[in-house]
């Protein structure tokens, strides 16, 4: 069971990993030779030409899905959810990204399952929330910025991805398909639909860049990002549990700064760790972290 317990802790921070190397290299590839409109196409062509084969054999699923839940799987998982990022990081660091992305998806989950599935969100799970908006403000005003900057744009934008990667969440729970089946269907559509118009207004100048950024971008965002990590963190749930799994997701932001330093040069401001540490603060209870007894009761009464 503990040689169980420890695979599942290597699967969960090999998918932190991931995710927290999608943002920069995104950050990275914006920075150097690729627009955002590069980066999906490269990620799409290689995750829709991989999983092809299996969405072949599941289907499109839109019997189970309807046509407004697959539009909310293609949108919030497939071009649109990752052109929004990639078109923030031209504006905000890797920080905000890692902030407000994955940080704030589960508040926009929240918000849409109220909406859309009538639930209620329990007193802990409220704190957790509350942590998450603390933070997002935090992040936009503690470095004595003000509404209307450039970087404000940048973080618009991850908060606009969030808030489509929770409309996904909520059309793949309320279908009850698997996460990987749903990539599947994101990738898929999103090749055949993003690569033809892509090609048609920028042809071929991406076979300009290097070699060795495009095979950095095809294996990290179309493969590691768009099929591995899904594989990873499922296995991490099966065998430490959704609570338990939930802590690495709140890791994500933390360690997508940690690595913008050495990689990006970019230094996050002291600002910008209190607000990160607010906002994986609120992933971790919201994912089913415990809070402190105290603050548990209190939220409870």
């Amino acid at each position: 069971m503990r040689s169980e317990n420890a695979y599942g802790v290597l699967y969960g921070m090999a998918a932190v990993f991931i995710w927290s190397a999608f943002i920069i290299v995104s950050r990275f590839g914006v920075r150097t030779h690729l627009s955002p409109w590069d980066i999906v196409a490269i990620r799409f062509t290689v995750a829709g030409a991989v999983v092809l084969p299996y969405l072949i054999r599941k289907g499109l699923a839109v019997d189970v899905l309807g046509w407004s839940g697959f539009a909310a799987i293609v949108i919030g998982c497939g071009a649109p959810c990752v052109l929004l990022v990639n078109a923030g990081l031209l504006f905000a660091p890797a920080a905000h990204a890692g902030a407000l992305y994955p940080g704030g998806a589960p508040l926009m989950v929240a918000i849409l399952a109220i909406v859309f599935l009538n639930e209620v969100p329990s007193p802990s799970k409220t704190i957790g929330l509350s942590l998450i908006v603390l933070g997002a403000l935090c992040l936009v005003f503690g470095n004595g910025g003000s509404i209307g900057t450039q970087q404000n744009l940048g973080q618009s934008l991850f908060l606009a991805a969030a808030l489509v990667w929770g409309g996904y969440t909520i059309a793949m729970r309320k279908a009850q398909i698997d996460g990987l089946h749903a990539a599947a269907i994101a990738a898929v559509v999103s090749l055949v639909l993003y690569l033809p118009p892509y090609l048609y207004f920028d042809g071929l100048r991406v076979l300009s860049v290097p070699a060795g950024e495009l095979a950095l971008q095809a294996v990290v965002q179309g493969v590691l990002t768009a099929i591995v990590a899904l594989l990873l963190y499922g296995r991490t749930v099966r065998i430490l549990g959704a609570t338990r799994a939930a802590a690495f997701v709140a890791l994500t932001p933390v360690v997508t700064a940690i690595f913008s330093i050495p990689i990006l040069g970019e230094w996050p401001s002291l600002a910008d760790w209190v607000s990160i540490a607010i906002i994986s603060s609120g992933v971790y209870v919201v994912g089913g972290g415990r809070l402190p007894t105290k603050i548990a009761k209190t939220g409870a009464t």
